[in-house]
């Protein structure tokens, strides 16, 4: 059977993980590189903050060739759109015919994805699409997966919240209206060991920033103000 060469959207993350992980197992597909957007200006993961230099020592210890999406600070749609596309074109001419994303419930971001990525004649997958989050959670940790919270929206978590490695208790215990995956952006992650990784990812807990920015005022905000507070957690490699 011929598989199907695919690019993963690689956050980082715990999502993106376990999604990865799936994807792994499925015969359908073969995984030929994983791509991040990089703020440039920062020199770090646009989603979350993560140091570029942890990046790559996760992909590497994940053993799949890794390349990133350059963004200035603050780009337009019209720039990401085009930075977008300039990947996705040279993935098409390497022979890439599907792309892969840890996306669980957003219905909008979904079908945004799809409908950019159809134009190239590229198909999504979503390996962990409308799995329920608390088992999802679970699901991760009982591989072995290790993830630590590295930002989190102000309106549900305080500075002490951020830095913190996710465990059982954690899920028990979210504040009311917190997705267990933050799937809805209360938080985001590290993850530094699990069955993907050839060897744990090392690094120590640096300062903690808080940020606040611009309400994007959309459907899935988890904000209801014009701003909205961000705690951040710097991880520096070992």
């Amino acid at each position: 059977m011929n598989k199907h060469k695919t690019y993963f959207n690689w956050s980082s993350g715990k999502d993106s993980a376990l999604a990865l992980y799936h994807l792994l197992q499925d015969e359908q597909y073969t995984v030929d590189e994983l791509i991040t957007t990089i703020n440039t200006h920062y020199n770090r993961v646009s989603m979350h903050g993560l140091r570029k230099e942890l990046l790559e020592a996760q992909t590497q210890s994940i053993g799949i060739k890794s390349s990133f999406i350059e963004l200035p600070e603050m780009p337009d749609m019209v720039t990401y759109e085009m930075k977008m596309l300039e990947t996705v074109v040279r993935l098409k001419t390497e022979g890439f015919t599907h792309t892969a994303f840890g996306d669980i419930f957003l219905e909008d971001l979904k079908a945004y994805r799809e409908a950019q990525l159809a134009k190239q004649n590229i198909s999504a997958v979503f390996p962990i699409w409308k799995r329920d989050t608390k088992e999802l959670m679970h699901e991760f940790l009982d591989l072995g997966f290790k993830t630590i919270i590295v930002c989190a929206n102000s309106k549900f978590f305080n500075e002490d919240f951020v830095g913190t490695v996710i465990d059982k208790n954690f899920i028990d215990n979210l504040p009311e209206g917190v997705d267990p995956c933050g799937e809805n952006g209360e938080f985001h992650t590290f993850c530094f060991d699990g069955p993907i990784f050839k060897n744990p990812i090392e690094f120590k807990i640096g300062e903690k920033v808080y940020r606040e920015y611009d309400n994007p005022n959309t459907d899935n905000s988890v904000c209801e103000s014009d701003k909205y507070g961000v705690w951040y957690c710097d991880l520096i490699p070992n």
